[in-house]
This record gives C-alpha cells, structure tokens and sequence, in this order.
C-alpha cells in the first residue's frame, strides 16, 4: 500500500467509531406456521402499549389524512386486495397488538416513504463480493428500539434472513443463503403517495415486498435480478443486489412498470464497487448531500485488496454516509451467509 493511501486509510478509521453500534433482538419468524400465527413469537419481545404508541406516533407524522379514507376499502377487503402470506401477518399483527386492520396496512405503507439510505456492493481482489448498507430514517428514537434481525425457517432451516422494524412484513434488506443479498433505497420522483397509493389499489407490490418475495422464491443471483427489475410495484425504487460468484453485483434503478436502468459490476475495468444512495448513479447528487462522493472516497482508500466485511462497516460508518438519520448498518455476504451482521447505530 502505498503512504498516500495508507494515510487516507489511517484517517478512515480514525473517522470511524463515532457512533455506538449494538446488535438487535434476533427473532426467529417460522414460514410453516400459518401466516396469522408467524409473528406472535417476535411480538414478545416488545411491550405492547409501546409498540402501539410507535406505530401510532409514524402513522400520524407520515401518512397524509386522505390515505386514511382511500385505505379503507383495503382495510375492509384485506385479503382481495393483499397477497398472502402479506395479508394474514398483518391480521395476525393486528390482533395481537390491538390496532385496526387500517393502521396494519398504514404503518406498512409508511415504511415504504422515504427511505434514504446508503447500499453498496463490492468485489474484493480475490473475487469474493461484499454488500452493505445504511437505513436512513425519521423516528430513530423509535426505530433503533423497534429494529429487528428476523431468521425466516422452512424444514428446520433458515431459508431467508432480513432486518426490519417491528410490525413492518416487508424487508428493505435481506440474504438468501448461499445465493443472493438485496438492499432497497428510495428513489423519489415526486407525488409519492398520489402515486404510490394508486399503484396499490391497482394491486401493485410495495417494494419491500418484493424483496422478501424474491428471498424467498429465486433461485440464484439471475432469478433475483429478472423479479426484482420485471416485477410492477408501487413506488420508484434502488434494488441492489449482490451475488456468490465474481461479478454479481447489480443496482437495479426501478420505475413503478419496469427497469430505468441496470448498473452491473465491472471489476475488470476498475468499477470493483458500486454505491448507490437515493438518485440516479448517471446524475449529480445535490450539493447538501454528498454522501456519495464520501463513501467513494472511503472505497479508493480502502482498496479492492483490503475490502471485507470490517472494512465495508467502516467506510458505511465515514461522515455523512454515517449520519444522525442513520437506523442501522449492515454488512453480508452470501456466500458467507453466517456472518450477516446488523448493527444499530447512534451518532455520539
């Protein structure tokens, strides 16, 4: 390593631990149970009035009055309008926590808005792949104590890992063992609940759920990325994807009908690592928030040879890809499913 860049590493993780960083509850979410059931051993490890008073507290600062109105038909046909297993964790959650079927399929909705987040994907020198990522998000005083790491079981096995807030069926961030990794980050274009609203009453997915839908059902790293880009959803929306073998590495910019566009990996020429934040990667983010160009910084100075699972935490806990907005970070790899590791993060 040459003394520039050894410098510029040594600032790097002098920046780095800023912030606390503990793991969260670790649930276990059985998908051979019947979909009403599946939560009720998560739920317990959260006081009920709490959680109601949270999801009440982001209902009310997030989702426009007229949503309210427009969700009632929903509320009132859940099961016409929600594909399972969607539609029966809600019911089952609703019941269990004692709020209405309306404010089941609000709180949902509302973690779908305004997501800002950090995912990168990288290939280190020996072709291994590496995914991160930070979840940005308003109500950290209530989402760092309602985070979760879910372990969804089939056949006594883990099938699917996620992390996610409690009450929320989707995943923005998720690992299918030994085959892929997705992150979602939010790509806003404006009249977001005119839009995403209509596209739900239409029967379109939220993205989230797309996600655990492809962790759950995709085959490898291609199938995950033909769903994920071909599948109609509610909102625009980043999915990052990353692979097992050198080269699957993938952001997918998504309108609400199809691709805008594919950014792949492309090692050989350079382009070991891709970092999305919440605009398109052809664009100029906005003056006030570099987080893009912070995390590139932190990237050349680490080096595809020093990239791993350490290194990747430090550059996503670097100022402002860091930031007083920031939920959580983690850090996977699918080939090395057991060192998925989520870390919920507080600026000191």
């Amino acid at each position: 390593m040459g003394a520039g860049r050894g410098r510029e590493l040594l600032l790097l993780l002098l920046l780095w631990g800023a912030a606390r960083a503990a793991a969260p509850p670790l649930c276990t979410v059985s998908l051979e149970q019947e979909p009403r059931q599946r939560w009720l051993p998560a739920l317990r490890h959260f006081d009920p009035a709490f959680l109601r008073a949270a999801l009440t507290r982001v209902i009310d600062d997030t989702v426009p009055k007229w949503v309210h109105a427009a969700i009632r038909p929903v509320a009132e046909e859940l099961e016409s309008f929600i594909p399972q297993p969607f539609a029966g964790e809600i019911l089952g959650m609703c019941k269990a926590l004692g709020i209405s079927v309306g404010d089941g399929i609000l709180i949902n909705l509302a973690y779908e808005f305004s997501a800002f987040c950090t995912s990168i994907v990288a290939q280190d020198s020996k072709g291994n792949i590496y995914h991160g990522r930070n979840m940005d998000y308003a109500f950290g005083d209530i989402l760092r104590k309602i985070t979760i790491d879910v372990q969804f079981m089939q056949n006594g096995q883990v099938a699917y890992k996620g992390t996610t807030f409690m009450g929320y069926v989707g995943l923005w961030t998720g690992q299918s063992p030994h085959k892929f990794t997705i992150s979602g980050d939010e790509r806003d274009k404006g009249r977001w609940w005119e839009n995403a609203i209509a596209a739900f009453l239409s029967r379109n997915v939220p993205v989230s759920w797309l996600i655990r839908d492809t962790l759950s059902k995709a085959a490898d790293f291609q199938a995950a990325v033909l769903k994920l880009a071909a599948t109609p959803i509610i909102a625009d929306v980043y999915y990052i994807v990353a692979g097992t073998s050198p080269k699957e590495g993938m952001v997918i910019t998504r309108n609400r009908r199809g691709p805008a566009d594919i950014w792949p990996l492309e090692p050989t020429a350079g382009a070991w690592f891709c970092v999305e934040t919440n605009y398109d990667h052809w664009t100029t983010p906005p003056p006030l928030d570099n987080r893009r160009t912070a995390a590139i910084k932190a990237l050349n100075a680490t080096g595809c040879e020093n990239i791993n699972f350490e290194t990747l935490f430090q550059v996503l806990s670097v100022r402002p890809v860091l930031n007083n907005y920031t939920i959580y970070t983690t850090v996977m790899s699918a080939a090395v499913p057991d060192k998925y590791m989520t870390r919920i993060r507080t600026l000191e």
